[in-house]
């Protein structure tokens, strides 16, 4: 039997609540549990848990601007491999970047 790869999906959406915007998907090979955050600061705090609950990977979404990449890989601190999808311009964040929502 193979390891199981458990990651984490983190997107921006107004009024998220991660505690309770969130959930598992889980296949024989991949658990990936999907959180919804408000801010870049709510994301960042998540981290020390999602790899106390044996997180090694994170994907952000395309909300996620440059300085919330940055922001992500500093709290990750190498424990924790991440990785981006990108729109420049967001169509859920009214086509701008959570660079300028979240600074």
């Amino acid at each position: 039997m193979t390891d199981i790869l458990k990651a984490a999906f983190i997107f921006v959406a107004p009024h998220a609540v991660a505690e309770t915007h969130n959930a598992w998907v889980k296949t024989e090979q991949v658990h990936v549990k999907m959180i919804a955050v408000s801010n870049y600061l709510q994301a960042g705090d998540l981290l020390s848990a999602l790899y106390e609950e044996g997180i090694r990977a994170i994907e952000l979404c395309a909300g996620f601007g440059h300085l919330g990449v940055a922001h992500m890989v500093e709290k990750a601190a190498g424990r924790m491999h991440v990785g981006v999808v990108r729109f420049d311009l967001h169509p859920g964040l009214g086509n701008v970047s959570g660079d300028s929502l979240f600074k």
